[in-house]
């Protein structure tokens, strides 16, 4: 075994320091491959943008990405220079001289990685033969019709061929390549075929199979040991993407998952069990000002708050400071991603709030891109009202002030009876009269295309959430992703999520789960379930998760309708609580956010690479016996000021009193708690001993 020495890893805002051994990185080189990179489609394009700053400064110019080219893509998002490292270089010119298209260039995302994307298109010529070559490798074949994996055969043909030029000309360096997901896979199973001489990880973020049953509402995690996989993917008419991915999965040295739940899946469903679990991190950024999140929250509420007013004109009898804005996005997945048990908890909400007479209001978005017409019209309208009375209200103070002020010279106190005069009071009139509606505020902000048969608005039908005057509970249906140049809503979807109280995502299939992550960092509570692997991994790693605003609805070990029940108290009790208890929990959801620091997590990927060199090449490179990254011992605790819950010890009454809050604020100290959390935190975990090398720094661009 070659030695290294051990170096000492900077703490990460308290974090304990561990020791771990660096890879020889100028001895190696890194590739990965993944059709998301400069491609967003979903979740892995998170997962690749978001470390790349992290493993580019590991890597230096040793690291690069493979993807897809797309005109619009490259001319926004990559700035085309030369190879610096001649294997790579000659590899993309011989390719070219070869009647393929391989641009190279700088991802301006932070890190700028190289990338190297292959135009499937141009080389769609040589589909037939990369068809048999697949078979003579794995014997699976490919439909002429199933144009997106065609696609990915071209893709994963491309990459096999540009990695056996690689290795041609690496002059002694090792190559390490990982695979994400199936649409990648074809590139791992032939570079096997043909012996390349590469260390291989193949990643699945979500099996094929895995997300097809759970659409189904099938009861998937209760029978993953009964399914007859071939039968049911044969079904599915997707037997030849499972074949795709189960070689992929088989044929590497490697194989690791996102988290524990998708492990249990894949070993299950894939017939592998995964070596590494590699959980997702995202690119932490902390503030100067340790605070400036609760400011931001703030800010960003206002600009909701705006948006309500003009949805519910003419309805708007709630108090907008007693309002609490709820949402839920991502992909339109209604079963998986939990919307269907999120609108009936949402009903048996109402109830109680209407029951108890709380003087809460809930207003819950549902940010779920769907097929539109365009904006409602009524929806524009309230809008335009809003801005025409808030036009109207500052025409009359302007004229108020002038004529106080100009009283206030005279030495006079203005007749407050005639400081307006008849034309403002009719003004002031005609604008209420226009507030006037005979309709309820719609509940979607667009003209659906299938309304009738649209999952979300059908079951708003069946529970009755009409956004009445006496529903407590009111629903916007938001089918499109938010942008800041949006007539109706100018917001980005970061700046809606700092804005709101409480993200809500109780998914039933969730392999990872970016939206709480994202909601975590901004110091945004949110409900999570045990079936994602957000969930998973916050149980494992926090005492209380239910104190620091992670919510963790049970849908392993219960029944539907248990679950609802636990969702709805849930949801419940974060209505009970008060301002004070608010502003406490958003300070320990955001302490959190250093467990989802890519600087933590990308020791996983780090283990994982150790792994696969050792297995690649055991004559030059050799772990001692060692078991995955542990984090055993590694929790936030329970907090010990009182209560441990912000809504642990809270009376019946939704409203929490001015008494309670002087009670809590002796009680509890924000500094003195963030300090026992790092204190009590532990070395997250260590790795066996491996070849070392000094790190390169990434450099700036050379070319």
């Amino acid at each position: 075994m070659l030695q290294g020495r051990s170096l000492s890893v900077t703490s990460l805002s308290g974090l304990p320091q561990w020791e771990v051994e660096e890879l020889p990185v100028e001895d190696l080189l890194l590739f990965e491959v993944a059709w998301e990179v400069t491609n967003k489609v979903g979740g892995i394009y998170t997962v690749i943008q978001t470390k790349a700053k992290t493993t580019a400064d590991e890597w230096g110019d040793n690291y690069f990405l493979i993807g897809p080219y797309f005109e619009h893509n490259m001319k926004t998002q990559v700035e085309q220079c030369e190879p610096i490292n001649d294997a790579v270089r000659r590899a993309v010119d011989t390719m070219n001289k070869h009647g393929c298209q391989v641009h190279f260039g700088r991802w301006l995302i932070e890190g700028s990685p190289y990338v190297v994307l292959f135009d499937i298109g141009y080389s769609a010529w040589n589909l037939d033969r990369w068809k048999g070559d697949l078979w003579e490798a794995c014997n699976v074949g490919i439909p002429y019709h199933d144009r997106e994996a065609n696609d990915m055969l071209i893709f994963g043909s491309l990459t096999a061929w540009f990695l056996k030029e690689v290795t041609d000309h690496a002059d002694g360096k090792h190559v390490i390549a990982q695979f994400h997901e199936w649409q990648a896979g074809t590139g791992l199973i032939l570079s096997r075929a043909r012996k390349l001489p590469i260390a291989t990880i193949f990643t699945t973020h979500a099996t094929l199979l895995g997300r097809y049953l759970c659409a189904a509402n099938i009861d998937f995690y209760n029978h993953l040991d009964k399914f007859n996989i071939d039968k049911e993917a044969g079904e599915r008419q997707i037997y030849h993407r499972y074949c795709m991915e189960r070689a992929s999965v088989h044929c590497a040295h490697v194989f690791t998952t996102v988290s524990e739940i998708t492990a249990i899946e894949a070993e299950h469903v894939l017939k592998r069990k995964p070596d590494v679990v590699t959980p997702n991190g995202l690119n932490v950024k902390k503030f100067s000002a340790v605070h400036e999140f609760q400011n931001l929250h703030a800010m960003y509420k206002a600009r909701i708050q705006d948006f309500v007013r003009g949805h519910f004109y003419g309805h708007l009898d709630f108090d907008l400071e007693k309002t609490l804005f709820l949402f839920i996005a991502g992909r339109y997945e209604f079963s998986n991603k939990g919307a269907d048990i999120f609108l009936e908890a949402l009903s048996r909400l109402n109830f109680l709030l209407r029951m108890h007479k709380s003087d809460v209001t809930v207003v819950v978005f549902f940010i779920m891109p769907a097929k539109t017409n365009n904006f409602n019209v009524e929806t524009l309208k309230g809008q335009a009202v809003r801005k025409q009375l808030w036009d109207i209200a500052h025409s009359v103070k302007e004229k108020f002030g002038k004529k106080l002020y100009d009283a206030l010279l005279r030495g006079e106190i203005p007749d407050m009876d005639n400081i307006l005069d008849r034309d403002d009071i009719t003004i002031m009139k005609r604008a209420i009269f226009s507030t006037q509606r005979q309709s309820l505020p719609p509940v979607t902000t667009h003209n659906m295309i299938d309304d009738s048969t649209d999952p979300i608005l059908s079951t708003i039908r069946r529970i009755g959430l009409f956004n009445s005057r006496t529903d407590r509970v009111k629903v916007i249906l938001h089918p499109e992703f938010l942008s800041s140049t949006s007539p109706l809503l100018p917001m980005d979807y970061e700046e809606f999520v700092r804005g709101c109280h409480l993200g809500v995502f109780p998914s039933y299939y969730e392999p990872w789960g970016y939206t709480p992550a994202e909601c975590t960092v901004m110091g945004i509570p949110s409900v999570t379930s045990n079936l994602s692997g957000f969930g998973c991994f916050m149980q494992e790693h926090v005492a209380d998760p239910t104190a620091y605003g992670i919510y963790i609805v049970d849908r392993r070990f219960r029944s539907p309708d248990d679950s609802c029940n636990q969702l709805t108290q849930f949801l419940y009790g974060f209505c009970k609580q008060s301002r004070r208890q608010r502003i406490i929990q958003r300070n320990r959801t955001e302490r959190l956010s250093d467990l989802l620091d890519w600087r933590y997590l990308g020791r996983y990927y780090q283990h994982a690479r150790y792994l696969t060199l050792s297995k690649a090449f055991p004559d030059k490179f050799h772990m001692e016996p060692t078991s995955p990254p542990t984090t055993e011992g590694f929790k936030y605790p329970r907090p010990s000021s009182v209560p441990p819950s912000p809504s642990g010890s809270q009376v019946s009454s939704p409203q929490g009193s001015d008494v309670e809050d002087e009670e809590e604020d002796g009680r509890y100290n924000e500094e003195e708690e963030a300090e026992r959390d790092r204190l009590n935190i532990k070395s997250p975990f260590s790795l066996g001993r491996v070849p070392h090398g000094n790190k390169k720094l990434h450099d700036e661009y050379k070319n």
